[in-house]
């Protein structure tokens, strides 16, 4: 089983996620309708997604019914337990993201929130990155990544630059590195 936990995500150009009351309008400088950003095919490998529970709070704000009825649908909360409709409730991501990769399956794919990516990045569970960079200055709100998050050397893979300014960028996590870092923290 080879199972990838990938982050899937996009910012500010300040690199903020939102603002901070959870505000994210700024993402609808780039909303369109003539391109996904790459978004079918990359739920085409996935099976399994995880959200924070406040970014899920979000999610729900802004749609008539949760998405992804096609995928297993965890969210990770301290105060909610048991299961809504598709959404299955679970209090700890890294026994979680642990339990997955031991499963058969596609790809896991994370959407945040800060909390849970600087959870994952302290375990070293985040296998890949693809970052959108949204062409906006936020100057100030949630940080894609917390202060205290340990160091890693990503191993660039690709970038693309849409027609309404959004970059991509893709990333790996060097092994090696993840590896290293596991040992000094034991």
């Amino acid at each position: 089983m080879d199972r990838k936990v990938i982050l899937y995500i996009a910012m500010s150009l300040d690199g903020y996620i939102a603002k901070h009351d959870g505000n994210i309008d700024f993402l609808s400088a780039v909303e369109t309708t003539e391109t996904d950003y790459g978004y079918a095919d990359f739920l085409a490998g996935i099976d399994t997604m995880i959200w924070g529970r406040k970014t899920f709070d979000k999610v729900l704000s802004m749609v008539e019914e949760i998405p992804h009825r096609d995928k297993k649908v965890f969210v990770v909360s301290r105060t909610r337990t048991g299961s809504h409709d598709h959404v299955i409730y679970h209090p700890d991501v890294v026994e979680l993201v642990k339990q997955l990769k031991q499963e058969e399956g596609k790809n896991i794919y994370c959407d945040g929130g800060s909390e849970i990516i600087a959870e994952l990045m302290k375990h070293s569970l985040i296998d890949k990155m693809i970052i959108s960079i949204v062409p906006h200055l936020l100057g100030g709100g949630i940080p894609l990544f917390r202060e205290g998050i340990p160091e890693r050397i990503l191993k660039f893979k690709q970038s693309v630059t849409y027609p309404s300014s959004l970059v991509q960028l893709w990333y790996e996590l060097d092994k090696k590195d993840t590896e290293e870092t596991s040992k000094e923290v034991e």
